[in-house]
């Protein structure tokens, strides 16, 4: 079973997703863990990739590219989409996906999905309160880096334009649903493996606060998007 949820973000801290991706988090501070000596605590088990970028120096090249095109840099633009890729623990204990494999998953729909994004693609194989679901967190900049060949599912015409934003609508939603499938389909013909695909629309919206130092925070409104389909059949 996989499930696709969508987070946009306006936070211009690129720094801190990284941090999330790549280190242990306390759930009760949504702070990173860190050990006797004060150093951030790496986490046990993650693949991590990149896209029209470097990993090390994703925050940079998105804060860079921001300020060439001069946007990005209100309090109010969405600077990132955040996407999840979740599968069920039985598509690992019963299904043989591996973290290797999830990794691929991500890739494949970044690549097919969000072309000319500088994005960082990660597979954490733990789960939320060592649930033990395999995931993949896409992180992509909202601004594209360079021009690439128009697809069909870009609704503007400047959608595949250097410059411009991640246009994110509910028939684009309804689009990655289905891709997703066929990613997911692809890979378990490819690899013999049995993953489920369960997507329906749910749509939740939260609000964040952005600490600054001396108690206070501001307040920050995101959407999230999540598809799943209850009724499931294996590949």
């Amino acid at each position: 079973m996989a499930i696709l949820k969508h987070i946009s973000s306006k936070s211009a801290n690129y720094g801190r997703a990284m941090e999330y991706l790549m280190y242990e988090q306390d759930r009760l501070t949504n702070r990173s863990r860190v050990d006797k000596d004060g150093d951030l605590v790496m986490r046990d088990n993650f693949l991590i990739d990149s896209l029209e970028c470097n990993v090390a120096t994703f925050d940079f090249e998105c804060e860079k590219l921001n300020k060439q095109y001069n946007k990005n840099l209100a309090y109010n633009d969405v600077k990132s989409h955040h996407y999840i890729i979740s599968f069920d623990p039985k598509d690992s204990s019963e299904g043989n996906l591996t973290i290797k494999q999830a990794q691929n998953i991500g890739m494949d729909f970044a690549k097919r999905n969000f072309p000319g994004h500088q994005a960082i693609v990660c597979t954490h194989n733990d789960g939320e309160h060592a649930s033990g679901n395999m995931h993949v967190h896409i992180i992509i900049n909202s601004l594209r880096k360079r021009d690439v060949t128009r697809q069909g599912f870009m609704e503007r015409k400047c959608d595949n334009l250097a410059g411009y934003k991640h246009h994110l609508t509910n028939q684009y939603l309804e689009y990655l649903k289905k891709d997703l499938m066929k990613v997911c389909k692809k890979d378990s013909h490819q690899n013999h493996t049995n993953c489920r695909i369960c997507i329906c629309h749910h749509r939740k919206r939260t609000s964040n606060y952005l600490w600054q130092g001396k108690g206070h925070a501001k307040k920050q409104d995101s959407k999230q998007n999540r598809y799943d389909i209850r009724i499931c059949n294996y590949l």
